[in-house]
């Protein structure tokens, strides 16, 4: 599996963002135009094309430019532009391993054990009222009256 991502796709991811920022301009620009020649009808038919070409251009390039950054950033398999799953599972490898990466990371700052072997707790019944108390206790945490453990054989006196 591969960990580090292709310069390929870190060119066509950056391609891809920067023809997103082109649409946006593109497309902002259609309003700060407006804006600007709010009232003013001289040469109205050539403004408003120009206007709806930038608009509908800047649309275009951001829809455009999202394909080729997702292309980029998951790879050609990972974006589900060509079906094979191995592909996709070596391309997606990154950040999968981030992302188990970040959840590993919580779990030890919460001190969560998953998927660790876990300690065996041994349990003594009173004999009295049928308290489970732990293996140490003396006396039963339930009744209070004095515990028959012995050690050697393993059971209650």
């Amino acid at each position: 599996m591969t960990k580090q991502i292709s310069s390929e796709r870190k060119a066509a991811y950056y391609i891809g963002m920067g023809l997103m920022i082109l649409g946006a301009i593109l497309f902002a620009s259609t309003f700060v135009t407006f804006i600007m020649n709010f009232g003013n009808f001289n040469n109205f038919e050539s403004n408003a094309k120009s206007g709806m070409l930038r608009g509908f251009g800047g649309i275009a390039l951001l829809i455009v430019g999202g394909i080729i950054r997702g292309i980029g950033a998951l790879g050609i398999a990972g974006s589900g532009v060509k079906l094979n799953p191995q592909q996709a599972k070596e391309e997606l490898e990154p950040y999968s391993r981030m992302a188990g990466g970040m959840i590993k990371d919580v779990l030890d700052e919460s001190e969560i054990n998953i998927g660790g072997k876990s300690e065996k707790i041994i349990m003594i019944k009173c004999q009295s009222c049928g308290k489970l108390n732990e293996e140490d206790s003396k006396f039963c945490q339930e009744c209070r009256k004095k515990m028959r453990f012995s050690p050697k054989a393993g059971q209650l006196e």
